[in-house]
């Protein structure tokens, strides 16, 4: 049996000391900075001006929630609803027509305004959260398959973003043909 650890009466959060085999602490951590980023996108956003993006900010309120409510579902359950997952998939088509089908090729650099920029950090690190998630179900965690499909689903929504905000902000979008995928 292993020394038990120490445990500082100063730690930020109760479960950091898990043992690194367990992932559902690194998945709490990982969702609570996606959450924080989001936020900061919509206070960009909101501070920007307009109509459109000003709505735009609103609807990241409601992700940030989405993904607060996510955050505990490794250690206790799943308590995002089917009707708010359908919302966050309709969000992400509405943004594409929106955009005309901006999208022309498979992939985009990923660049462009300063908000679009960081919606395609929020799109790298939800493909992030979805793969800690597989590995915490490789280890045995239970995980919900509406957990995968929300994460996947972020992903989407918040590729879709970047796109609009570029379209917006009047930024190009820049092909990327790949060398090694054809």
């Amino acid at each position: 049996m292993s020394e038990p650890r120490y445990k500082s009466p100063y730690e930020a959060y109760p479960f950091l000391s898990e043992p690194s085999a367990d992932l559902r602490c690194d998945f709490e951590i990982a969702t609570d900075e996606f959450a924080s980023e989001v936020g900061l996108l919509s206070a960009v956003l909101g501070g920007l001006g307009g109509d459109e993006r000003r709505a735009l900010a609103g609807d990241l309120v409601k992700v940030e929630e989405l993904v607060y409510s996510a955050n505990p579902t490794l250690r206790t359950f799943f308590s995002v609803t089917d009707a708010e997952l359908q919302w966050l998939v309709g969000r992400a088509t509405e943004l594409y027509e929106r955009s005309g089908g901006r999208q022309e090729t498979l992939f985009q650099l990923p660049r462009g305004s300063e908000e679009a920029c960081r919606a395609h950090i929020l799109r790298s690190k939800a493909k992030a959260l979805a793969r800690l998630a597989y590995r915490a179900e490789e280890g045995g965690l239970p995980v919900p398959e509406r957990l995968h499909d929300l994460l996947s689903a972020l992903s989407g929504y918040f590729y879709r973003l970047a796109l609009r905000l570029n379209q917006i902000a009047g930024v190009p979008e820049m092909p990327y043909l790949s060398r090694n995928y054809k």
